[in-house]
C-alpha cells in the first residue's frame, strides 16, 4: 500500500504555495513600502525621474505635515536669532519660518473619534440585533434580514444629496455625532449579517444550561454567547473600522472644519510650487498605524475557532 496521503501536500506543492504567497505579499506590500519611503524623502527626491530607491533620509515631510510655514526674504532670516530646534533649522534652510502648527493633528483625532465611535456603536447594535435574529422568532425575519442587507447593495454615495439636505436641516453637518451615526448606519448591515452567522454556530444548549442554573437571558448572553462570539466580533469590528477609517466621499461632502477627518485633509497638503509629496506620504503612513495596531491587538481572537474549547453539536 502506498504511503501517499491525499491530505498531506507534497514538498513540491508546499514550495509552489509558499512561492505564490511570498510573491503576492511582495506585490501587495510594495506600494505601502514606497509610501513609507517617500515620507522620508526630500521634495526633490520625491519627484525625481527615474525614481530614487537609494536616497538620503530626511524628516522634511513630517515637519511640513505638522507645521505651517511662510517664505521669508534672506534679510529677514538673517535678522532672526539662531534656530533653537532641528526642525526650525530645517525649515530655515528652505528660506521659510514656522508660522504655527498644522491641522493634521486635529483631523487625525477626528478620524479616531469618528472611526472608533462608529465601530463601537455598529458592533454594539449589530450584536444585539444578530442575537435576536438568531435566537428568537422574529416576525418576517427573512424579509427584515433581506431589507437590512439591501441597504448595502447600493453605493452609499448614491444617497449623498438626500443625506446632505437632511443633515443640514437637523444641524448635524460637520459634527462628530452626525458622522458617527452615518457610518454606523452604513456598517450595521454588515455587522448584523456577519455576527448572525457566528452566533448561529454557537450551540443553544450552552444558553439553556445557563438558564437552568439561574442565569437571566441577558446574563447568559453576556457570559456564554459573547465569549464564544469573540472571533466574529473581532473580525467584524476590523471590517467596520476599515470602512469608517478610510471613507472619503461622505467626509468631503458633510465636513469642512470641525469634524473633518484625515482622508479629505491629506490631499490638500500643498507645498511650495505644488503638491508636497513627502508630507502627503508621511500623513498617509501615520494614518495607517491605528488600523494596524487595532488589528494586531485583536489577532488572537481572529485566530481562535468559534467553538474553541467546546464540543460541537
Amino acid at each position: 500500500m502506498s504511503g501517499y496521503s491525499i491530505t498531506e501536500p507534497s514538498a513540491r506543492q508546499k514550495w509552489i504555495a509558499g512561492t505564490l504567497v511570498i510573491l503576492y505579499a511582495v506585490i501587495t506590500l510594495l506600494p505601502l513600502a514606497w509610501i513609507l519611503m517617500t515620507g522620508f524623502k526630500s521634495s526633490a527626491d520625491s519627484i525625481s525621474y527615474p525614481p530614487k530607491v537609494l536616497f538620503e533620509p530626511s524628516l522634511e515631510g513630517y515637519v511640513n505635515l505638522f507645521t505651517t510655514r511662510t517664505r521669508q526674504t534672506p534679510e529677514y532670516l538673517a535678522s532672526l536669532p539662531p534656530a533653537e530646534t532641528w526642525y526650525d533649522e530645517l525649515v530655515r534652510s528652505k528660506d521659510m519660518v514656522i508660522a504655527g502648527p498644522s491641522r493634521y493633528g486635529e483631523r487625525f483625532l477626528n478620524s479616531v473619534i469618528i472611526g472608533f465611535g462608529s465601530t463601537f456603536l455598529s458592533i454594539f447594535l449589530g450584536t444585539l440585533a444578530a442575537y435576536a435574529f438568531s435566537r428568537f422568532k422574529v416576525p418576517l425575519k427573512d424579509d427584515l434580514l433581506f431589507f437590512i442587507l439591501s441597504t448595502r447593495m447600493m453605493p452609499p454615495i448614491a444617497v449623498a444629496i438626500p443625506i446632505f439636505l437632511m443633515y443640514r436641516s437637523l444641524g448635524l453637518s460637520d459634527t462628530h455625532l452626525g458622522m458617527i451615526l452615518l457610518y454606523t448606519a452604513v456598517n450595521i448591515s454588515l455587522a448584523v449579517w456577519l455576527l448572525k452567522g457566528f452566533i448561529d454556530e454557537i450551540p443553544r444548549e450552552y444558553e439553556e444550561a445557563a438558564l437552568i442554573d439561574g442565569y437571566t437571558r441577558f446574563q447568559a448572553f453576556r457570559k456564554v454567547v459573547l465569549p464564544q462570539a469573540a472571533t466574529g466580533i473581532a473580525s467584524t469590528a476590523i471590517f467596520c473600522l476599515i470602512f469608517a477609517w478610510n471613507e472619503y466621499a461622505f467626509a468631503v461632502l458633510l465636513t469642512s472644519g470641525t469634524a473633518q477627518t484625515a482622508p479629505p485633509f491629506i490631499p490638500t497638503i500643498i507645498g511650495v510650487g505644488g503638491q508636497d509629496w513627502p508630507a502627503v506620504a508621511a500623513g498617509a503612513s501615520l494614518f495607517l498605524l491605528p488600523v494596524m495596531i487595532f488589528t494586531i491587538l485583536l489577532r488572537k481572537h481572529l485566530l481562535r475557532g468559534i467553538t474553541f474549547g467546546a464540543v460541537r453539536k
